[in-house]
């Protein structure tokens, strides 16, 4: 066959990018409204059903225990029960401590372990979740709740304040599953979750030194710096030898019992039951000996009873209502990211699906209703949920038997708390959140991506050098500068030829991809917007002013061709066809032709409708790398 011959035949193969059909405006509109706030499809189990059918539905929808309570049976029941007492032994002595962190009296934290686990078990939707109090919550709600009102000069006020915010976190985290907004929950990124999570854990653990050692006066700041200038400033005069026996002592126990259930998962038991088993023989011992008269400090008294309402002491006017808000939202976004991470990883080892709104909804629900019923903000615990999962859970029916034991315990057990260590509760405390500091996610981070590293560092350093709010501004400020980063300076990269393909990649990651001679091909991968587009113009550029300098220095042939890859790129807005229309002419100043290359249908679409298309000509426009290279030259080159 000759020359001429093969390229006509080679050109009747060059298939023109496919325009996609025009769309109707509001179909447009609504498909990207679905997209965006119903992209699981709620709506699918409701088509073509009957109206009762769909009343049904809509219930089982807000109610998921009315679905999967009709295949309750015995044998879910034996599981449950199980690891509902194994979560409760655990999180009673856990719910005292925490109220501590809080600044609230101690059946406040229990409290918050009866109401809400209640609510949670009708409407949410996880089956391994163990709902009460967790640590990083209660230090942030006690810190934040403490700049405004002294706790100790003023409790009254202190706690209609942590019912105000408890009742608009519940608020928010309800609005944002009800308008489908979960996904802003995701702008705090793993690796500053792990860094303010390390951070708030060193923090609390600081905190506790105070109960640890038992320290009468003590800084009401959370910085390790003031921390321990408190500890150190005390040494000869403030600590108490009897409380550090006991404290340290105990917490020794509970390390080692959590290393026994780590060592062996078959005794989950262990470290579950360990905080009950402290609490007991560290009360006895202090009751036996009177270790209160030598300076022991003890919790003293637990009011007995369960929740009163608490309706009439939420802040609906006046000056605290702002303060409220303001609190409540930062504690329930953090609550909610936590709970749903919880949630996503169980769901996720027992192979079902959980609906991020639904939880957002239950969760809200649950502080709404506790903030009336004296609770304060309460969510999904990692440690008692892990417990609970290898305890053999089978749906929230567990929450329901800790609520009760938690409730048998308010009505009748709380008086025999009356002589537990404050030691004991810190050593509780310490133990629970070792398990926050993950060092190995860390160093995970710094070896896959080192922007994810400084994010991590920043939200950890804020926390532990300045303030839990100081570090959690640092943590969403840096995981928003990333996104603005990525989005206002999108990777490019030049690409060349695999030998013996007609595959196009980045010459970085295949070196022995070729350069076409006279051809620079140059891929964006990101969409093209205002944010961005004039970067990618002069970035585009660029390529071309180093590549012109290679090829002169090699005495090669110059570029005549510049091939723009457009796979990666997802949509363009007016912009970026601006900042192209302006490449077109800078590159005709130069004498280089500018080819596009697999432009997808939205951009393809405005393209045309710009006239930018007709611009550059529709045969400037391929569908491949190749077919755009096989344009500029179209007599093969044979490859040795």
């Amino acid at each position: 066959m000759s020359s001429s011959s093969r390229q006509t035949h080679n050109m009747q193969y060059v298939h023109k990018v496919g325009v996609p059909p025009k769309q109707n405006l509001f179909k447009e509109f609504a498909t990207t409204v679905k997209e965006t706030f119903f992209a699981d499809d709620p709506l699918r189990p409701f088509k073509d059903q009957p109206k009762t059918r769909k009343f049904i539905l809509g219930i089982q929808a807000i109610f998921p225990i009315l679905e999967w309570g009709r295949s309750y049976n015995l044998t879910k029941f034996k599981g449950d029960i199980i690891a509902g007492l194994t979560i409760a032994s655990l999180c009673i002595p856990q719910d005292i401590a925490y109220a501590k962190l809080a600044h609230l009296d101690p059946q406040y934290g229990l409290y918050s372990s009866f109401v809400p686990p209640l609510i949670y078990a009708f409407m949410g939707s996880s089956r391994d979740i163990a709902i009460g109090p967790v640590a990083v919550v209660s230090l942030l709600l006690g810190t934040l709740l403490q700049n405004e009102i002294d706790p100790t000069k003023n409790a009254t006020e202190y706690r209609r304040l942590a019912f105000t915010a408890t009742f608009f976190a519940g608020i928010t985290q309800a609005t944002l599953g009800i308008l489908r907004l979960g996904f802003l929950i995701d702008f705090l990124s793993h690796a500053a979750v792990v860094g303010f999570m390390g951070g708030a854990a060193i923090t609390i653990g600081l905190q506790q030194l105070k109960g640890l050692l038992g320290i009468n006066k003590f800084t009401t700041n959370t910085d390790i710096i003031s921390v321990m200038r408190s500890v150190w400033g005390t040494v000869h005069h403030g600590w108490n030898w009897q409380t550090i026996v006991i404290g340290v002592s105990f917490l020794c126990f509970l390390l080692f019992a959590k290393y026994i259930g780590k060592k062996n998962r078959k005794l989950f038991w262990v470290p579950a039951i360990a905080p009950l088993i402290s609490v007991i023989l560290s009360t006895f011992f202090v009751y036996i000996t009177r270790a209160d008269k030598e300076g022991v400090q003890i919790v003293k008294h637990i009011q007995k009873g369960i929740n009163p309402p608490s309706v009439d002491k939420i802040f609906f006017t006046g000056p605290y209502v702002l303060k409220g808000f303001k609190i409540g939202a930062v504690a329930g976004m953090i609550g909610l990211t936590e709970a749903v991470a919880i949630g996503r990883t169980f769901a996720s080892m027992k192979d079902y699906q959980l609906d991020g709104n639904k939880e957002m909804v239950a969760l809200g629900a649950m502080n709404v209703v506790g903030s009336m019923t004296s609770c304060y903000v309460a969510t999904g615990s990692f440690s008692r949920s892990a417990v609970n999962y290898m305890a053999g859970c089978q749906t929230a029916v567990s929450n329901v038997i800790m609520s009760c034991v938690v409730f048998l315990t308010l009505e009748f057990i709380t008086p025999l708390f009356k002589y537990t260590p404050n030691a004991i509760l810190a050593a509780i405390i310490i133990s629970a959140i070792v398990g926050l500091i993950d060092v190995q996610a860390a160093i995970l981070i710094w070896k896959i991506d080192k922007f994810d590293f400084v994010a991590c560092m920043g939200a950890f350093f804020g926390v532990v050098f300045s303030s839990v709010e100081i570090g959690l501004l640092i943590a969403v400020s840096i995981s928003f500068a990333k996104i603005l980063l990525q989005v206002t300076r999108p990777r490019t990269a030049v690409l060349g030829k695999i030998p013996r393909t007609n595959v196009y990649r980045n010459i970085l990651q295949y070196p022995d991809a070729v350069n076409v001679p006279g051809v620079l091909i140059v891929r964006v991968d990101s969409a093209i917007y205002f944010s961005n587009s004039n970067y990618v113009k002069e970035r585009i550029l660029r390529w071309l002013t180093d590549e012109e300098e290679k090829v002169k220095a090699a005495c090669l042939p110059r570029v005549q061709f510049l091939i723009v890859e457009m796979s990666p790129v997802t949509d363009i807005d007016t912009s970026g066809i601006h900042a192209f229309e302006e490449l077109h002419r800078s590159l005709e100043k130069k004498g280089v032709q500018l080819i596009l290359a697999n432009p997808g249908p939205v951009v393809i679409d405005k393209l045309h409708l710009s006239n930018f298309a007709n611009s550059i000509g529709e045969d400037k426009i391929f569908l491949t790398v190749a077919e755009a290279v096989s344009s500029c030259y179209p007599n093969p080159v044979v490859e040795v």
